[in-house]
């Protein structure tokens, strides 16, 4: 595992370049990069920049609309090969999004065979170029709660889908949070294989808060509270041999609000104490 720094994530507003000196400075070893940079860039160019800082990607944004409307998927699919190409050269071949836990217009059953399918189409197109992708479930109960139908909201729910995709390059983005108020446990974690965690993100919970009523931009720094077992978490996905990034996403306002500087190092703080207290070197 390596600690990667997402700046949007943190509510650092800052040029790549300036991203990537504050990620060095601060201890990460990875970066995520918005996927228009290579083109910008080059791709040479973009590998040159995290050679120099001692930095890989952490993933790129999967740019496909897959929950939306037929037409908005095509759109999406038919550019893919296009970025699935070109992306990696850069050196990180992971895609990373998330998934809505319901909808007012799909059962459980219906929404789930319509997600299989996209996703398979998804994923053998990066399977074609050697990628994989991975998305992330929703765990909080209040967001079901604004839907008719739920919809795949656990760690355990989500391993059924990959299995079903059948691509073989389809994983989860496994969110501790998201883990947390699903109602997981360290046992889920621990079934599992390394390939079929891609991504990783970390953050702490309020205290106090009843389970069923978490709210998702409510969240808390890692190891702000310790409502949330990031050391053990931290600990069952290095058991499993997940090699990949470990990247904050706190939606903190504060921090938000902060200097980009202030804001790295406040992170990088967070990161680094659930990382030792897992007893994992930084």
């Amino acid at each position: 595992m390596f600690p990667n720094l997402s700046p949007g994530a943190v509510g650092i507003r800052a040029s790549v370049e300036e991203a990537m000196k504050l990620a060095r400075t601060n201890g990460f070893k990875g970066i995520d990069v918005d996927i228009h940079e290579p083109e910008r860039f080059g791709a040479e160019k973009l590998k040159a920049l995290l050679k120099e800082n001692g930095l890989r990607i952490g993933g790129w944004g999967l740019p496909v609309d897959f929950g939306g409307s037929d037409e908005k998927f095509r759109e999406g699919l038919k550019e893919l090969p296009k970025w699935a190409a070109l992306l990696p050269q850069s050196g990180c071949k992971s895609f990373i999004s998330w998934m809505m836990s319901g909808s007012n217009e799909f059962t459980f059953a219906a929404n789930f065979e319509r997600m299989r399918s996209r996703f398979r189409e998804i994923g053998l197109i990066l399977k074609d170029h050697g990628c994989v992708f991975g998305i992330e479930f929703l765990g909080p109960k209040r967001i079901r709660d604004n839907f008719k139908h739920e919809f795949i909201h656990t760690l355990p729910q989500m391993i059924e889908l990959c299995d079903a995709v059948g691509t073989g390059n389809m994983g989860v983005l496994l969110d501790s949070w998201h883990w947390f108020t699903s109602g997981g446990d360290l046992a889920q974690i621990k079934a599992l294989r390394a390939d079929q965690v891609v991504y990783v993100h970390i953050n702490d919970a309020p205290n106090g808060v009843a389970l069923d009523k978490h709210i998702d931009d409510q969240r808390a720094m890692p190891m702000e509270t310790g409502v949330i077992d990031l050391p053990g978490f931290l600990k069952a996905l290095n058991e499993i041999g997940y090699a990949g990034p470990v990247t904050a996403e706190p939606f903190n306002k504060a921090l938000a609000q902060m200097p980009a500087e202030e804001a790295a190092r406040v992170t990088a703080a967070s990161v680094k104490k659930a990382w030792e207290a897992a007893g994992l070197p930084w």
